[in-house]
């Protein structure tokens, strides 16, 4: 059997666990070659630091895409996480073009906003130009605020009810046609999980809640999600694999390193999601 292989175009934050930083670990440990394309460097990242370093890299992400192809080096799948301005947006999706073949899927996890607000550093219209990546993926996976911003529709505090989410998840349907995976759902007090769209249905998983809020746990489940599907998981098994390790994660980090603000604690944990994956 060949070896699985994905592309994460992704920045890299020296310190702190997030995008690259988690995705190569958790996909790498789940026996998935991880080949990467770095669209940034920063000294730390971005959340709760100050006079952080940024090293743009967009001159360099199509000339490793050309080089790729030109030595022949395909993936069966492209996970793109932050991008580092709107310039990137179109930059990667001509990158796609160089590296991807008739299989390969692309997941694109639009990471630009949470809590009801855009990131620092992204203009008010990043939102918009997202849409053309999320355009050609064949599955996404924004939170609540990242759908709103994207759709139009204001954002809401949880709880949601379901006609709430219904729309969101039609409105995101007017923007790809890939499958959807909606993060941050949650009916009622004391659960949160994501909603799974495909074909025309729409399916939840739902886990505890961890009265904590942790950087990177986004990225720790689309890394975690990319990682169940290129093991053969369908929409649904991925996303439960993805919110129960991740909601580990985090329960584990609250637990045994109260003071550990930089990120979730996913590192000791990874043996339960090779166990994850295997059932």
């Amino acid at each position: 059997m060949t070896q699985k292989r994905v592309a994460a175009i992704h920045d890299i934050s020296c310190f702190g666990k997030c995008s690259l930083t988690v995705a190569l670990p958790l996909i790498s440990a789940t026996g998935i070659e991880t080949a990467v394309i770095p669209t940034a460097v920063l000294s730390t990242h971005t959340g709760g630091f100050s006079g952080y370093t940024f090293r743009d890299l967009t001159d360099d992400i199509l000339p490793i895409a050309k080089h790729w192809k030109k030595e022949g080096i395909t993936v069966d799948a492209v996970y793109t996480g932050y991008l580092g301005s709107k310039e990137q947006i179109g930059i990667v999706c001509e990158a796609i073009e160089y590296i991807k073949n008739n299989d390969t899927i692309i997941i694109v996890d639009p990471v630009m906003a949470d809590n009801g607000k855009l990131y620092g550093g992204f203009p008010e219209d990043f939102p918009s130009d997202m849409k053309k990546l999320c355009k050609i993926a064949d599955i996404i996976t924004p939170n609540i605020t990242e759908a709103a911003l994207m759709t139009g529709l204001c954002y809401k505090q949880p709880p949601y009810d379901k006609e709430y989410i219904n729309t969101m998840i039609s409105k995101l349907c007017e923007i790809t046609n890939g499958k959807i995976v909606l993060t941050g759902v949650s009916f009622k007090e004391g659960e949160i999980g994501a909603a799974c769209y495909e074909n025309g249905e729409t399916e939840y998983v739902f886990t505890k809640r961890v009265d904590a809020l942790y950087h990177g746990t986004g990225d720790v489940f689309s890394s975690t999600l990319t990682s169940a599907l290129l093991k053969g998981k369908d929409l649904l098994s991925a996303a439960t694999v993805a919110a129960n390790f991740t909601a580990l994660c985090i329960k584990n980090t609250k637990e045994n390193y109260p003071y550990m603000k930089y990120g979730v604690n996913f590192e000791e944990k990874i043996h339960k999601l090779i166990k994850y994956m295997e059932k």
